[in-house]
């Protein structure tokens, strides 16, 4: 599947053998649309075709995970689709790479929602009517939630899955990750059942809570303290309330067996990234009542 990419690659996978499909990309693009159309593909290739692995274009498959996935889907019932354990690459390359090889450590057994690389049952994501293509961020979660209210089960299995490179290596791409982040929390919201976007409304509050409230009342008790001594005493109240939420978020890592420094990391990017998740909620409510479509959040540069 090809998104207009210029490193040549389209070249390479048709000389190695590969079947590329040119997006239009005339029309805007979403990793759901690419998606959708890979698999309408491989459908007319084989109409028969029982079992889909989609890959992202920054993932490489394990060995030894797609019978691993085939058997997952075949000895649990009621299960549609799929996952093992994703590995960042390159961990050591910075704080970013490492937060996100964390992050991909789902729990074994049933969960909410895959990541984008996942083995489906292809009849149940015929039934379901495959990815929302509108979306620009968590069409897999969209897409499982699906799955469930039909019945559908989502499963990771101890089995390792693929390698996936995230390639974060500076500030700002961490902070457009998480701003689209905000974003699809914010969408979310109105996407999904009570049951189903409990825990992405709880996102979009705390995120407005510790990036946008509490950040205002700090400003509006300094400018208290202008006049008065009751507006240190607020800001000091409220710093408190950041600095013992630090903590608390210290000690969840720490009890989660990572290192201290990493422990350490997680914790103060997860306050900072309040921030960033904010913006991301403004960005939706912006396109949301403007009308306008909304456009990919990369974070990876050109």
């Amino acid at each position: 599947m090809d998104s207009g990419s210029t490193d040549g690659s389209v070249d390479t996978a048709s000389r190695l053998g590969a079947e590329v499909i040119r997006l239009d990309m005339s029309k805007p693009f979403t990793a759901a649309r690419a998606r959708n159309a890979g698999f309408t593909r491989l459908r007319e290739l084989n109409p028969s075709v029982r079992y889909v692995q989609f890959v992202d274009g920054d993932c490489e498959v394990r060995e030894g995970w797609l019978s691993a996935g085939v058997a997952a889907l075949e000895a649990q019932p009621g299960v549609a689709v799929v996952c093992g354990r994703l590995r960042e690459r390159h961990p050591e390359h910075s704080i970013y790479n490492r937060m996100c090889d964390f992050g991909w450590d789902y729990p074994i057994g049933e969960i909410a929602s895959c990541g984008g690389v996942a083995m489906y049952l292809a009849e149940c994501y015929v039934a379901a009517g495959g990815f929302n293509e509108s979306l620009i961020a968590g069409e897999e979660f969209e897409l499982c939630s699906r799955f469930r209210r039909a019945g559908g089960r989502v499963v990771r299995v101890d089995c390792e899955m693929a390698w996936h490179d995230v390639g974060i290596t500076r500030f700002g791409q961490w902070w457009r990750r998480a701003v689209r982040s905000g974003f699809g929390a914010a969408e979310g919201w109105f996407l999904y059942d009570s049951a189903t976007g409990a825990e992405l409304r709880r996102r979009t509050l705390r995120a407005a809570f510790w990036g946008g409230l509490i950040p205002a009342l700090l400003v509006a008790s300094l400018a208290i303290a202008i006049w008065s001594r009751l507006g240190w005493f607020l800001a000091g109240g409220l710093m408190s309330l950041w600095a013992l939420n630090f903590v608390r978020l210290f000690t969840r890592e720490l009890t989660r067996r990572h290192r201290w420094r990493d422990a350490m990391a997680i914790a103060a990017f997860s306050v900072i990234g309040k921030f960033a998740e904010l913006r991301g909620v403004i960005e939706y409510w912006q396109r949301r009542l403007s009308g306008s479509r909304a456009r990919l959040i990369e974070y990876r540069g050109s």
